[in-house]
């Protein structure tokens, strides 16, 4: 890793102390509202590890962060209203297709019997498709329960995470590591070993979004 890119990583933590100072909170308190644990809070803090881009968005969304000022300082704290549901009315929605499972056809053929509904969320991008995520492999990033919306398809970017198969045929989110030419992926939770794709893996998407305490009807 680059100075830079690590000092610029550094002061994104403190940022997000600041931003929980500024708004009185506890770590447990601020850190039950992103839905992690207080212990990996404590760590982001002190600069031990380094949040995903999953859990920025997370917060950007949830405290109506503007992005500029998260990742680089600049402008004021707050901008758009908090995204999550029950917090903006007049935000734009788009309507974005849940799946109950990954069809076999996806994306090019989809029966309506295959889908468990349609959700309307505001900043979704249009092209998107949501799915109910099961398990704990991407635990705290992506916990059982959570609505990923993913975008079909998209750049194997090195941390972006993956909607892709197994060698069993079973569709799972990992996280895509790139390190020079070799690219592997591994899940959030240590207990499960990263595996290297192979002549059967299938890239079903690349998540954009995670939603957590979303009531689907």
């Amino acid at each position: 890793m680059s100075d830079g890119k690590h000092h610029q990583e550094i002061l994104i933590t403190q940022r997000i102390k600041q931003l929980r100072l500024a708004k009185g909170l506890t770590q447990k308190a601020f850190a039950d509202s992103l839905g992690i644990v207080q212990g990996y809070l404590s760590s982001i803090e002190r600069g031990l590890k380094i949040p995903s881009h999953i859990l920025l968005m997370a917060l950007c969304h949830t405290y109506g962060i503007r992005e500029e000022w998260l990742f680089g300082g600049i402008g004021p704290v707050f901008g758009e209203k908090p995204r999550r549901p029950g917090y903006s009315a007049d935000a734009a929605t788009v309507k974005t297709p849940l799946l109950k499972s990954i069809p076999k056809g996806f994306p090019d053929i989809i029966e309506e019997e295959e889908l468990a509904g349609y959700i309307f969320l505001p900043g979704v991008p249009e092209g998107c498709f949501a799915i109910v995520a099961v398990g704990d492999f991407m635990a705290p990033t992506i916990r059982d329960g959570d609505l990923v919306i993913f975008s079909p398809g998209g750049e194997l970017a090195n941390r972006s995470i993956i909607l892709l198969n197994n060698r069993w045929g079973e569709v799972i989110l990992r996280r895509a590591r790139v390190t020079g030419r070799e690219l592997f992926f591994s899940a959030e939770n240590t207990t499960y070993a990263p595996f290297h794709p192979d002549a059967n893996t299938k890239i079903y998407g690349t998540v954009v979004d995670v939603w957590r305490n979303v009531k689907i009807i």
